[in-house]
């Protein structure tokens, strides 16, 4: 699977997690949402080593952007609330550089 594929499951699963979290804490939800959203966390964690990377740090840096991208993408369909032009040009922004990252050609 190519980076951009996982990067977006992983961003999924980490923001499914963290909701899960957010839902128990701040929305009052039964602490059974803690279940799914361990198991989704330690997903995420799982999908960033299958990146084809030498270095994790670079792997973590460049699923930066696209987790920005995603929780915009989250907040809108989940939660209610469209983002405005500056989320739009920040989360362009960090896909730009999260692709610079990847796509840098690098010596061996």
């Amino acid at each position: 699977m190519k980076a951009g594929g996982i990067y977006a499951l992983a961003a999924a699963a980490e923001i499914g997690g963290c909701f899960a979290v957010w839902a128990v804490l701040r929305l009052g939800r039964s602490t059974l949402w803690l279940v799914p959203g361990v198991v989704l966390l330690v997903t995420f964690a799982w999908l960033l080593t299958r990146v084809e990377t030498a270095a994790a740090g670079r792997a973590f840096a460049a699923y930066g952007g696209v987790y920005i991208a995603a929780s915009l993408a989250w907040m809108w369909s989940v939660e209610g609330l469209r983002p405005d032009r500056w989320d739009a040009v920040g989360a362009a922004l960090c896909l730009v550089g999260a692709g610079v990252i990847l796509a840098a050609p690098r010596g061996a």
